[in-house]
């Protein structure tokens, strides 16, 4: 569950319901702990008001982070779907990952280089601040700031997926193997020996009487666990893939449909015989569009009879189509991408096949399996 706050440099901005959990914790722990006790006698009023504008920077604090994630990769052609901020600060949704490991070590970096900068301009302030003999609260608000950017920096630095290290050091091992596989199954051995020491040491914590801090080291360690095999996993796969193209694997004897086809014949005489979730619409060899059981789905059935292909497809204006010579993994992008399970494949102008999906996970796991 996330709320849409508008788009940054053309990039939507989600906040994910934990980010105002986090942030409420944070006010709240300032207010009624960290500054009572550091800063006495303030005032009720003041400590929480000390902790919401703490939580307010915080919350800037991790946008422009991710910010810093976004505008390196569009500047260098990467897409970037959205911005979401959460539990543990955010995450910047790219529809590819870089194809480059010097692309990857400046996004990953540009993340805690803009933390330790924010940290350095805040603290500036609050040694300015203090030098004036400035108001209190402005002096605590200004050193929790600087400090927790700091933390935050340095925290992500950790080699460790899904942290901006962990990235760094593949990107590092990515550009000295040159084999990108390779660089994620080190890095992620790294990831696995630096969550079982976290998780070590907060169970440490529990067992000798610091049972909230402890809980959250060994949910930080199994969260980095987490992150680093769902990252290899998904190289796994993409690699699977790599140097195979569209044509090697696609449907090249198609079915197709007329457009002056009842919906009704088109489920009786192809989805409920063949095994195909989707048929591409040709009249006089022209592609006109796709029609799939979704769409199908889509009409009545006491109109299937009445209602022509022509109406239930997707237009040839809305068609996904792709060429022989498109990586597999461009495909699967691109699927990915549209929410669609199937691409035409043009020669030209005329189809050369379909490829879906499930063309793509059948020839990954074969690859897996094989060794290839």
């Amino acid at each position: 569950m996330s709320l849409n706050i508008g788009r940054i440099i053309g990039i939507p901005v989600r906040i994910h319901y934990t980010l105002w959990l986090v942030l409420l914790l944070i006010a709240w722990s300032l207010a009624e702990g960290y500054m009572p006790q550091h800063y006495p006698g303030l005032g009720a009023t003041t400590y929480w008001a000390i902790g919401i504008v703490s939580a307010i920077i915080l919350f800037v604090s991790v946008f422009l982070h991710e910010l810093s994630h976004s505008y390196i990769a569009k500047k260098n052609g990467l897409p970037i779907k959205r911005i979401t901020l959460f539990f543990f600060g955010g995450v910047s949704e790219m529809s590819e990952e870089p194809k480059d490991p010097a692309l990857e070590v400046r996004m990953a970096a540009a993340g805690p280089l803009t933390s330790f900068l924010i940290a350095i301009v805040l603290g500036a302030f609050w040694v300015l601040t203090m030098l004036v003999n400035g108001p209190v609260p402005v002096i605590a608000t200004l050193y929790y700031a600087a400090l927790l950017n700091g933390v935050l920096g340095a925290f992500n630095l950790i080699p460790a997926f899904p942290l901006d290290g962990g990235r760094v050091l593949r990107g590092s091992l990515w550009n000295r193997s040159k084999n990108l596989l390779s660089a994620t199954a080190n890095a992620t051995r790294v990831s696995e020996v630096i969550s079982l020491l976290m998780m070590a040491v907060g169970l440490f914590f529990v067992v000798f009487g610091d049972f909230v801090n402890g809980l959250w080291i060994i949910f930080l360690g199994w969260f980095i666990r987490s992150g680093a095999e769902t990252s290899l996993r998904q190289t796994r796969l993409t690699e699977s893939l790599s140097g195979v193209r569209v044509g090697d694997i696609m449907t090249r004897d198609l079915l197709s449909v007329s457009p002056d086809a009842s919906v009704q014949q088109l489920v009786s005489d192809y989805f409920l015989v063949h095994p195909h979730g989707g048929y591409p619409v040709v009249s006089n060899g022209k592609l006109l569009g796709v029609v799939t059981m979704s769409s199908v789905r889509s009409i009545p059935r006491e109109k299937r009879e009445v209602e022509r292909v022509s109406q239930a497809m997707v237009p040839y204006e809305r068609t996904i189509t792709v060429s022989p010579a498109t990586s597999a993994t461009d495909a699967l992008q691109l699927m990915a991408k549209n929410g669609v399970g199937r691409l035409v494949v043009m020669d030209g102008d005329k189809i050369a096949g379909m490829v879906t999906r499930g063309d793509l996970m059948k020839t990954m796991k074969a690859r897996q399996e094989l060794g290839a």
